[in-house]
């Protein structure tokens, strides 16, 4: 329906749509506006569409199409310009409509936007009839497409038909193949049924006789094999023996000649340590000689206590060094752990072991470091310095237990001095004769 105001039915002006204007005929309008847009200087442009003035036609349609159409609605002046130059693109289409008589051939769509731009007499009905059309041609090509896609589906149904009975009949026919199959192998199974029946019998009875006949074996076997054993056992025991003898033989001998001869060094250089404090001349023997007195022993480690020295005095342990054949035994990570525990385990043996190196070469004294096997997770790759031997005690054995041993493996009246401020060590090497020294005393000497 469309309605008039203003100045009569002549005037398109002033003529309104009762009906929102069709999505198609919205689209070309807004497309009629975007090209000619830049045909517009700024001045020319309303406000709210001088944002969009440098956007291409494309951009403009697609983020302004609202403001453009709002504005063309509202706008009398902006519309008239973009009429004007719309006439300039469509000579032909727009001349027509300004006549009355809209070209039969021309797209509807494209009448109706022209005809909504341009407001021509009439224009509201050329609008409602191309929203009609539109409609109609939306409805119809539905329609179209609705009865392609359903002759479709009829056509795939009918194909699926086909296809299910032949799927039928080729699944009847291999159904019948395989019972007369299945029937083949019944008979077939039921044969070789019986003739494993009968093979079992004959392989139960063979396999009786094969058990008696091992069971018979296997008792000699074992029999033959028990004599073995005992007699290997009896000459292992016996080469053992023979071993155990052997080393008890060479190695009693060894340590033997080496405590022997070890002691007898100590023996003379504590003699010729004698006469070099004592400063005697090479005399014969002289009267006072034949004078029974008490004559000066040698100096052993027990009497250096005696001296005005107190225990914790680094000098103690130079005058025990300086004993004829002295050996320094350290207790290592008693010592480590005493003075700079912080440090890594790696790094406490080799601080260590440098300095025990610095201090065999300046008095001359054996010297051996002992460490706690227990401590390490695999063995150690060290090479030990000269002057210096270092053990790791063996599994199962501490370094408490080691250092004994190398105290008890020394002869009696050489001079040892242990390093430790364990106090089970301490008292347990003094009993054996050794002198002990407290690790921080060690520490203070090596500093």
């Amino acid at each position: 329906m469309v309605e008039t105001a203003g100045g009569g039915p002549e005037d398109g002006t002033a003529e309104v749509l009762d009906h929102p204007l069709p999505d198609g005929v919205r689209r070309r309008v807004v497309r009629i506006v975007a090209d000619a847009f830049g045909a517009l200087t700024m001045a020319e442009l309303p406000a709210p569409l001088r944002q969009y003035a440098r956007f291409t036609p494309n951009r403009r349609a697609k983020f302004a199409g609202n403001a453009m159409a709002a504005a063309l609605e509202t706008e009398r002046l902006f519309r008239q310009r973009i009429g004007e130059r719309y006439k300039e693109i469509q000579p032909e289409l727009c001349g027509a409509l300004e006549a009355g008589a809209p070209p039969p051939a021309a797209d509807p769509l494209d009448v109706a936007a022209a005809a909504y731009v341009l407001r021509p007499p009439g224009w509201a009905k050329l609008v409602a009839a191309a929203g009609e059309e539109a409609q109609r041609a939306d409805a119809e090509r539905v329609d179209e497409e609705s009865r392609a896609e359903l002759e479709k589906l009829r056509e795939e149904l009918e194909r699926a038909r086909e296809h299910t009975r032949a799927e039928t009949a080729r699944l009847r026919a291999e159904l019948d193949a395989a019972k007369k199959e299945a029937d083949a192998l019944h008979r077939k199974l039921r044969s070789a049924l019986s003739d494993v029946k009968r093979g079992e019998a004959a392989l139960r009875k063979e396999r009786a006789e094969t058990e008696s006949a091992r069971a018979e074996g296997q008792a000699a076997v074992s029999a033959a094999e028990s004599e073995s054993r005992r007699l290997k056992t009896r000459l292992g025991e016996s080469e053992a023996a023979l071993e155990a003898t052997r080393r008890a033989v060479r190695e009693g001998r060894s340590v033997e000649d080496m405590r022997v001869r070890l002691l007898l060094d100590t023996v003379l250089e504590a003699a010729q340590g004698l006469r070099r404090e004592l400063a005697l001349p090479p005399v014969s023997v002289r009267p006072a000689e034949t004078v029974d007195a008490v004559e000066p022993g040698r100096m052993t480690p027990k009497d250096i206590a005696a001296r005005a020295l107190s225990e914790h005095d680094p000098a103690i342990l130079d005058q025990l060094l300086a004993l004829p054949q002295a050996h320094l035994v350290v207790d290592g990570y008693n010592v480590t752990k005493t003075g700079y525990p912080q440090m890594p385990l790696e790094k406490q043996r080799l601080r260590l072991l440098g300095q025990l190196s610095a201090l065999a070469a300046q008095t001359g004294a054996e010297v051996t470091c002992v460490f706690d096997g227990a401590e390490l997770a695999a063995p150690v790759l060290l090479a030990p310095p000269r002057g210096v031997r270092v053990l790791f005690s063996k599994p199962g054995v501490t370094a408490d237990e080691l250092i004994r041993q190398l105290v008890r493996a020394e002869p009696p009246g050489r001079p040892v001095i242990v390093a430790s401020t364990d106090r089970e060590v301490a008292d347990g090497v003094a009993r054996a004769g050794a002198r002990p020294v407290a690790s921080a005393v060690l520490l203070k000497r090596l500093s």
